[in-house]
């Protein structure tokens, strides 16, 4: 899979995929406020289902374990955080995709703190 596996779903955002790098939708996928995106794809999976809507706190604090949206070799993504060593990686939870090694924090936009399926308020989740 490549990109983030997620497209816009907040109010004022751009629509769109925010695979795909360009610098509009680049910008729905960043800034100082909470936004919500809607996770496409499986390389999440078990934790996040196709369709679920996530909450992405671009100022939220990392650690090792947390999940977050980042834009790493030119494409945005959205996966777990790892440290290992010294180093930080982005992991997807599906075996089937790999991990990424990252340069360095800058390339993290922010951290997920709420996933929720659509219609089903009770399989809420927060992530703290």
């Amino acid at each position: 899979m490549s990109g983030c596996g997620c497209e816009t779903a907040a109010p004022g955002a751009e629509a769109g995929n925010c695979s795909s790098g360009q610098d509009e939708e680049a910008a729905a996928c960043s800034g100082s406020e909470a936004f919500a995106l809607r996770v496409i794809g499986h390389s999440m999976a078990p934790e996040f289902s196709e369709g679920e809507i996530i909450l992405i706190e671009p100022d939220g604090a990392l650690h090792h374990g947390c999940y977050v949206l980042a834009q790493a070799e030119g494409e945005w993504t959205f996966r777990q955080l790892q440290q290992r060593g010294s180093d930080w990686w982005l992991h997807p939870l599906n075996p089937a995709w790999p991990d990424q090694k990252l340069p360095d924090l800058s390339v993290v936009h922010g951290r997920i703190i709420q996933a929720a399926v659509p219609g089903r308020r009770k399989l809420t989740r927060h992530y703290v």
